[in-house]
């Protein structure tokens, strides 16, 4: 059903009861789901405080009350955008003075871009809490909150063709136990639709890389916050039951079987020397060839022991140069060809001697990421950005571990101690040049 042929209500008809459906982007408003029952009179004030036009609703879906409206009173027209303000004296500014402003505003509306991220990524946050908090008690609803979280990866990474993966910034984060399954569930989706992966495969791949580490709440605290390199032989044993424990889970809230696959496969590796049964090549399902490439990426990036973390260039040539026979060789391939050499929240060095971070990088074009720059004579909240795609004056040279940067320059560039990746839809904009 699309907005165009769908049933709709004034404001004043929303009542506990009717099935919504919002016609808005998923960080618009502060509802879970864009389509959901109304539970609450408390929900209806909130429905009502969006001040759309109209409200979009499936009848079928309703608790059976005559919501009903005649199409010629519901489909009222949205209100038509105001003009465009006019350009004033910009006309009779030279040229020069003209590309200023406008790369000036293009800044503003890539940070714009950045900021919808951000709010996406914290509702995504919410959605693993509710995850871990209510998944065994409450399965339906919180699969059906995970559902909608994968279906925006899915839109996003197999729908649209300017989808980018950026680095979030420590303003986003602060909940680093929920980072690693968010991580590997878009990872994942990022490779989806260069692997040929239908909508629907797609879709089971992300909800089972979102709970493939479910059987960890099954093992105690003081095996799980040990350092692996710090595990007797039962510590060992019990940590990796945590597969088993997760298959059991997954079976009892009604998993589908590709996303059981996922969560039982996701230690295998292609030579067969994983665990728990020692799967190999191609008796491994193809989403459980991806997640097990991403689980093994995230897990050098983010280790338990955050000083042996690796940067997120390093991760990727460590499983190129050591590891790649453990893995889908095609997977691998197109991890790093999406991620570029230089993933999102690489600290680089560039040909003119300047020290940047990648902050996002289209998988169509990886090898020319967009950058922040570090400029001591300019503001960190005013740093300069970069699309080396257009800058092609400026190549990076060499990847930096952040540990050598001095204090201030860390501070500037911001690298975290945690990597943590969301992904942008491809809304059409893109990130700017410097002024």
């Amino acid at each position: 059903m699309t907005a165009e042929d769908g049933h709709f209500l004034s404001a004043e008809q929303l009542r506990p009861g009717v099935f919504v459906i919002l016609d808005l982007p998923w960080f618009k408003h502060n509802f879970t789901l864009n389509s959901f029952k109304i539970r609450s009179a408390d929900q209806v004030q909130e429905l009502r405080a969006l001040k759309l036009a109209r409200y979009r609703y499936d009848p079928a879906k309703s608790d059976g009350l005559d919501v009903s409206v005649p199409p010629a009173q519901a489909a009222a027209a949205l209100p038509e955008a105001p003009p465009p303000a006019a350009p004033g004296s910009a006309a009779s500014l030279d040229p020069a003075e003209q590309e200023r402003r406008a790369r000036l505003a293009a800044v503003s509306a890539w940070r714009d871009q950045v900021a919808n991220v951000e709010r996406a990524f914290g509702k995504a946050t919410a959605v693993m809490k509710n995850l871990n908090r209510n998944l065994l008690a409450r399965p339906k609803e919180t699969l059906e909150e995970m559902g909608e979280l994968v279906g925006q990866m899915v839109a996003a990474f197999l729908d649209s063709p300017d989808a980018t993966l950026q680095v979030m910034g420590d303003k986003a984060g602060g909940e680093e136990v929920y980072f690693h399954s968010l991580n590997v569930t878009v990872l994942s989706m990022m490779l989806a639709k260069d692997l040929g992966f239908p909508a629907e495969l797609a879709r089971e791949m992300g909800v089972g890389a979102m709970v493939h580490d479910i059987g960890l709440m099954e093992i105690p605290d003081r095996v799980t916050k040990k350092n692996p390199d710090d595990y007797n032989n039962a510590e060992r044993t019990l940590r990796n039951q945590h597969v088993e424990y997760g298959l059991a889970i997954g079976r009892k809230i009604g998993l589908s079987p590709q996303a059981l696959a996922v969560v039982g496969q996701h230690h295998e590796l292609f030579d067969g020397s994983g665990f728990p049964k020692g799967t190999k090549g191609e008796a491994m399902t193809p989403a459980a060839r991806v997640v097990a490439v991403v689980n093994a990426y995230d897990n050098l990036c983010n280790p338990i022991d955050i000083h042996k973390a690796m940067t997120p260039h390093e991760a990727l040539s460590f499983l190129y140069a050591k590891r790649r026979d453990k893995f889908d060789a095609k997977v691998l391939q197109l991890m790093i060809r999406c991620l570029g050499v230089y993933p999102p929240g690489s600290i680089v060095q560039l040909s003119d001697d300047a020290l940047a971070v990648v902050t996002s990088v289209n998988p169509k074009k990886p090898l020319r990421p967009w950058i922040m720059v570090y400029d001591a004579n300019v503001p960190k909240e005013k740093a300069v950005m970069l699309d080396l795609e257009k800058e092609t004056a400026i190549n990076i040279v060499k990847s930096i571990r952040p540990a050598v940067l001095t204090p201030k320059v860390a501070a500037y560039l911001n690298p975290r101690k945690r990597v943590t990746y969301f992904f942008d839809g491809g809304s059409g904009a893109t990130p700017p040049s410097a002024p």
